[in-house]
């Protein structure tokens, strides 16, 4: 999976294309868990172009908005392609994280 990380103020963004499964996760986790390391980080990550997500997957975004919320930061997903929204619907974690449309709604929401 290619990840590309910027920056929009105080907000970081991380957006992921390809898929986020076992073989992939691990080098997501790794660079989630960097960024998610400092305090009161504002965080958005960018779903629109994976193409598939699985419980790998899952749990390392979980593990993401654990770190984040563990330092007073907050963690926002977006632009979740419809069958990958499917997988957070099925496993009730779409009650869990804030979800947006859009990568602006979602920033918002972070600041």
């Amino acid at each position: 999976m290619d990840v590309i990380e910027e920056r929009q103020g105080k907000t970081i963004i991380v957006a992921g294309k390809g898929r986020l499964d076992s073989n992939t996760s691990k080098d997501f986790e790794t660079r989630l868990m960097g960024l998610a390391a400092a305090p009161e980080t504002s965080m958005v990550i960018d779903l629109g172009n994976v193409d598939y997500i699985s419980s790998a997957g899952l749990r390392v975004l979980l593990m993401a908005l654990k770190k984040v919320k563990a330092g007073k930061g907050k963690l926002a997903l977006c632009a979740v392609q419809s069958h990958v929204r499917e997988v957070f619907d099925i496993s009730g974690l779409s009650t869990v994280f804030s979800i947006h449309p859009e990568r602006q709604a979602a920033i918002q929401s972070v600041a």
